[in-house]
């Protein structure tokens, strides 16, 4: 399955490819091409997938990738080989949405100038922040939800394009079940939480 609103950019190398490969039955200097676009079109394919993920107790995991930083939050960095859809770490209102334009420094090295994409939820553990952050290649970050909504634990809120990094600021009480440098796949278990506030 392709990440909603990006089977235009997924599917961007076809056309080329099928022209080249057309073309390389009439001229054999077009079969590179046609070889060159195909794979690129395979990258593209693996690179904008959506599989399905199992969701775990606690807080999950928003993202695939390696685990940069755990404790009173937890970052999580995708290199391009990733899935890019970021999910809900726990269900909860979308209380803001606040997008901040910045650099596109490597995403694993950056110091909090990098374009982002805050989301704070305001789950019945209080408050839990998401911050989508952009990395050197990835230009744009694409939401799936808006302010007011009620997310569900696990579900999609949005895709970084092409290598990036995520942090979530864990609620008071939770504890971190990563490490730095542990893989971990959307939906998996990043923290224990404590006793739910009233």
């Amino acid at each position: 399955m392709i990440a909603r609103g990006c089977r235009h950019v997924a599917m961007a190398p076809l056309p080329f490819a099928m022209l080249s490969v057309a073309l390389s039955f009439l001229d054999p200097v077009f079969v590179f091409p046609a070889l060159v676009l195909l794979l690129l079109q395979l990258v593209f394919l693996l690179f904008f997938r959506d599989p399905h993920r199992a969701v775990g107790d606690g807080v999950v995991s928003p993202a695939d990738g390696v685990v940069l930083e755990a404790g009173r939050r937890v970052s999580i960095f995708m290199n391009l080989w990733n899935v890019h859809v970021n999910r809900a770490p726990l269900r909860g209102v979308v209380m803001s949405m606040e997008h901040t334009p910045g650099r596109h420094a490597p995403a694993f090295r950056e110091r909090g100038d990098n374009e982002r994409l805050h989301i704070v939820l305001r789950t019945e553990h209080g408050d839990l922040h998401v911050v989508q952050i952009a990395g050197m290649i990835a230009r744009r970050i694409v939401p799936y939800i808006s302010g007011g909504e009620v997310v569900e634990k696990g579900q999609r809120i949005g895709i970084i394009r092409f290598g990036s990094k995520v942090t979530v600021e864990l609620p008071d009480g939770a504890t971190p079940a990563v490490a730095p440098g542990d893989r971990v796949r959307a939906g998996q278990t990043i923290a224990r939480l404590g006793v739910a506030k009233g």
